[in-house]
């Protein structure tokens, strides 16, 4: 399967994370930081709560409930609760389009 476009690049808000579903069962959370666009599994591995819901800090976003915090990169927890990663998607900008592609996950940790 080829990427898809989620949003546009004007949608997003400097370290503000939108919230985009990509199908019945997968939200993706798109993040604008430091000149990058950031493409991370929208559920916290411990808490299964929004992590759009939460603040960009850095290379990582944090999960409002119980403050796990999450490289934008990797997916990799920096910090308990969460031991377990999530998983960060391949995307890149066609024109003024923001592409991710489900089937490519990013895993550097």
């Amino acid at each position: 399967m080829s990427p898809q476009a989620v949003c546009k690049v004007t949608d997003l808000t400097t370290d503000v994370p939108l919230a985009v579903e990509v199908d019945d069962e997968l939200t993706v959370a798109i993040v604008r930081h430091g000149g990058k666009i950031y493409a991370i599994e929208d559920e916290c591995s411990h808490g299964k709560v929004a992590l759009s819901e939460g603040d960009v800090v850095d290379d990582t976003i944090e999960c409002y409930l119980h403050g796990s915090v999450f490289d934008l990169a990797t997916g990799r927890p920096l910090n308990l609760p969460a031991t377990e990663p999530v998983r960060v998607f391949a995307c890149h900008i066609e024109g003024d389009d923001v592409l991710i592609d489900v089937h490519a996950t990013v895993t550097q940790y």
